[in-house]
């Protein structure tokens, strides 16, 4: 199996488990946080489905310059525009990879705000950090904040405690 075949089986996998995730994202206390250097609630979501644009960004891109503004955050007010905004940048990260050759991989990739160089990495690994990982990351900060908020979490990797009724 190639590199590219096993990141697109796994990055399928985990976005169908994220979008499950997502659906049960409440909207009526969007700016909910619990503790005042978290994230809302609202923008933890957002940042979640957004996360798979980054695939994009780093295979047909030689660099991120926050500087240059480029970059506007996305929004939604409910779940249909949460929703939206993962299943776009879903399929966005899907046909990239599906159409990247594993050479590209090897090129490096930098993220920068100006003359501030945060790090040059090889393509690769910055897509198994920043589009894979990092969405990991945040996704088992969105279950802590559901499961805070009473509400049911969908299995990742299995039941949780919410689908065996425990």
């Amino acid at each position: 199996m190639s590199i590219i075949t096993s990141l697109l089986e796994e990055y399928r996998h985990e976005c169908d488990s994220t979008r499950r995730l997502l659906e049960k994202v409440p909207f009526d206390n969007p700016s909910w946080k619990p503790h005042e250097k978290s994230m809302s609630l609202q923008n933890l979501a957002v940042h979640i489905a957004d996360i798979p644009n980054w695939a994009v960004a780093i295979i047909d891109h030689e660099e991120l310059d926050f500087a240059k503004g480029d970059y506007v955050p996305k929004t939604a007010a409910n779940t249909a525009e949460l929703l939206a905004i993962h299943d776009a940048a879903v399929a966005g990260a899907l046909e990239c990879l599906a159409r990247t050759k594993e050479e590209k991989l090897a090129e490096n990739w930098t993220m920068r705000n100006g003359e501030q160089i945060y790090f040059t990495m090889p393509k690769g690994v910055c897509v198994r950090t920043w589009v894979f990982n990092h969405l990991y990351h945040h996704r088992g900060q969105l279950t802590v904040y559901l499961r805070l908020l009473n509400v049911p979490v969908p299995g990742m990797y299995g039941p949780t405690a919410d689908d065996v009724g425990m």
